[in-house]
């Protein structure tokens, strides 16, 4: 690993409401390695969604600084964070906002549309990595004629489609039955193990928690160390 963190977050806080304000975050300090893989916990409401909105530059802090790859997230103009999020980072939700007119590949080839590649190569890299995911037989597809693990992989490879440098993941199989859960879970460690993609996962799961290397917990608007592997 380098020693530059690929994530980086400086003294960062976040607060909500115009008059008598709700503070999320205070004054939080996190650094992730490239590689890494990373599970935030807590309980209900202590932030840990508004975290990673924040690293996956969904949102912007109210105070603190957030760097990824050494770019100061709030140095960037909107093209460049619209650019980062499409190139370098991949998000996976619990609801897996797949578009349900479109089939798994037209789903999965959607960032590489975005990006500009052409229908014939977002195509082919959207195949591969459905393939990838146990999805082959499924490509043609939509949404309502998927279990909700077959969509949670959809969503999965749509999100590493690019080849992202890190994979930001909230509750990911927090609506997937423990069987399923479990094959979401071995996909995503195993993205990892053979791509080197770094993963930040927001979960209660204990079984994903417990594949981490590190496992941190939020409480109070800061982060603390719980678990290294």
């Amino acid at each position: 690993m380098s020693d530059e963190p690929l994530i980086r977050a400086l003294d960062l806080s976040k607060s909500y409401g115009d008059g008598q304000q709700l503070q999320v975050l205070s004054r939080l300090d996190l650094e992730i390695q490239r590689g890494e893989k990373v599970v935030i916990i807590g309980q209900s409401g202590v932030g840990k969604s508004t975290l990673l909105h924040l690293l996956g530059a969904l949102d912007h802090p109210t105070s603190g600084r957030v760097f990824f790859g050494g770019a100061d997230l709030a140095a960037l103009d909107d093209k460049r964070l619209a650019r980062l999020r499409n190139q370098e980072l991949g998000f996976i939700f619990q609801f897996h906002h797949l578009l349900p007119d479109f089939t798994a590949l037209e789903n999965t080839m959607m960032p590489a549309l975005i990006q500009g590649l052409s229908r014939d190569e977002a195509g082919t890299r959207a195949e591969a990595v459905l393939r990838r995911v146990g999805l082959g037989e499924r490509l043609a597809h939509r949404p309502g004629e998927l279990s909700g693990g077959e969509q949670q992989r959809v969503a999965v490879a749509r999100a590493v489609v690019l080849s992202p440098c890190a994979v930001l993941a909230d509750e990911p199989t927090g609506n997937l039955d423990p069987a399923t859960a479990g094959e979401v879970h071995d996909l995503l460690v195993e993205l990892n193990r053979t791509q080197g993609i770094t993963l930040v996962i927001v979960t209660h799961n204990e079984q994903l928690a417990a594949l981490a290397d590190r496992t941190l917990v939020l409480r109070g608007g800061r982060v603390h160390e719980t678990h290294v592997g």
